[in-house]
């Protein structure tokens, strides 16, 4: 817990007043008041005195959203798609990169940082997360203005995820390599670091005729793609972290490998003359090689392929929502509470009750419960986002399938039963269960 004594003294310098509010301009802003959860939404931060004011009422950090709007506080959780749209004047690709192991995460974000810059991008920028992650961004200036004939503000969320699942991919191969080097090809050490069994962070691939054993960084190392929203917000730059008591310190990207956390305690944090998205840095167009790339590589990023595939689901007439009895072992698990995979969990959870009868009041309740079985809860504001979000769409989509290795088996909940051997999805698996139930 951060004392009172210790949010004044770090909030009432004016050199970190003037970089928060540099930070919020043209943004909805979510102070959160410690374990009191977030205040108000939408919020702004329009005057340096505005931070030490909530400080002294109690704020212990300041979010920010990745969409730059034409007024944030007429931003509504009602307001429909083409709304949105018509209030966003642009968004930053922010790019969240989390391990339980700061190591690795550095060593993912230092592959990301070379990556956007084999695209000719040199005004990204980075930041320590205030925990265990990172976050790496490039500024809106530095996107071309249209793209396919659409206007760029309007490409939110499609664009980001689209970036993220190429650069996801660029690395993937050389991230595993060097995490294995970094540890001596000790694939204990990094059991050790993660706190999971062989099974879960390994997967078996064909390679030629034999099968060998590969590392899964995916299993427990993320960088944020399904939980890039609207109103998706992140960590102020100078903003305290609640459970680590260190401060989001901007990075030299190209020094991120040289951080420690000491840098990050409140008594030793400096401003830095690098600042986090500094669109004076961005030259126009600057990351069409990029935009290029990621949409000639992902066509479909807003849901896994999988998802659209008929799965002869057999036809039951839900009368109201489904039981919890009636779910499989993978969701039973998911809702025993995850050291790791919450936001792929997310995923899968709203998708799997909306399939199976539940309303959305009924799901955020259900999802809330759940989130305090977790170790590590996710955030408030993303989880409620993640709702909103798919309430928006107005379009059931299923989970992903069974075989997705991106998922289950990853995330360490797939502990199959007599029937799971004979379904493709989890939403398969309640309707045949009912199916048959309703025949006994």
């Amino acid at each position: 817990m951060i004392s009172l004594s210790a949010l004044l003294k770090h909030y009432k310098r004016k050199d970190i007043q003037e970089e928060i509010i540099r930070n919020a301009k043209g943004r909805e802003v979510a102070v959160k008041f410690g374990d009191k959860g977030f205040g108000k939404r939408p919020e702004v931060l329009q005057y340096p005195n505005d931070v030490l004011s909530l400080a002294q009422k109690g704020a212990t950090s300041f979010h920010i959203s990745e969409e730059h709007w034409r007024n944030p506080l007429q931003l509504s959780t009602e307001l429909k798609k083409n709304e949105l749209d018509d209030l966003r004047t642009g968004f930053d690709l922010v790019l969240d990169i989390d391990c339980h192991y700061l190591e690795y995460s550095k060593i993912a974000a230092d592959l990301l940082v070379k990556a956007l810059k084999h695209h000719n991008i040199n005004s990204l920028s980075c930041k320590f997360s205030g925990n265990k992650g990172l976050h790496i961004a490039v500024p809106f200036k530095a996107f071309p203005k249209v793209i396919n004939n659409i206007e760029t503000r309007l490409l939110f969320p499609e664009m980001p995820r689209r970036i993220t699942v190429y650069l996801r991919s660029m690395i993937k191969d050389i991230l595993r390599n060097n995490l294995m080097e970094f540890e001596n090809n000790d694939i204990q050490r990094i059991i050790n670091n993660i706190g999971k069994s062989a099974e879960e962070i390994t997967i078996k691939e064909k390679q030629d005729s034999e099968t060998i054993t590969r590392l899964n960084t995916e299993s427990f190392l993320d960088i944020d793609t399904i939980l890039i929203s609207s109103r998706h917000l992140y960590r102020s730059v100078y903003s305290f972290n609640e459970k680590s008591g260190l401060v989001s310190v901007p990075l030299n990207p190209d020094k991120i490998l040289l951080f420690n956390k000491e840098m990050a305690k409140p008594e030793n944090v400096r401003l830095s003359k690098l600042r986090f998205l500094d669109k004076s840095n961005a030259a126009e167009n600057e990351a069409i090689s990029l935009v290029k790339q990621a949409y000639d590589f992902a066509p479909k990023t807003e849901e896994p392929k999988e998802e659209y595939k008929p799965l002869g689901i057999p036809k039951v007439q839900l009368d109201s929502p489904l039981p919890e009895q009636y779910f499989p072992p993978c969701i039973q698990n998911i809702f025993n509470g995850l050291e790791d995979g919450r936001k792929r969990a997310l995923f899968i959870l709203v998708n799997f009750l909306t399939n199976l009868g539940w309303d959305y009041e009924n799901i955020e309740k259900r999802l809330g419960e759940w989130n305090k079985k977790n170790p590590e809860a996710l955030r408030e504001i993303n989880l409620k986002g993640h709702v909103r979000y798919h309430k928006q769409k107005r379009k059931k989509i299923l989970p992903p399938n069974c075989e997705n290795k991106d998922y289950y088996k990853d995330i360490g909940v797939c502990k199959p039963d007599n029937l799971c051997n004979k379904i493709k999805n989890p939403v398969n698996y309640s309707m045949r269960k009912v199916k048959y139930l309703k025949k006994v």
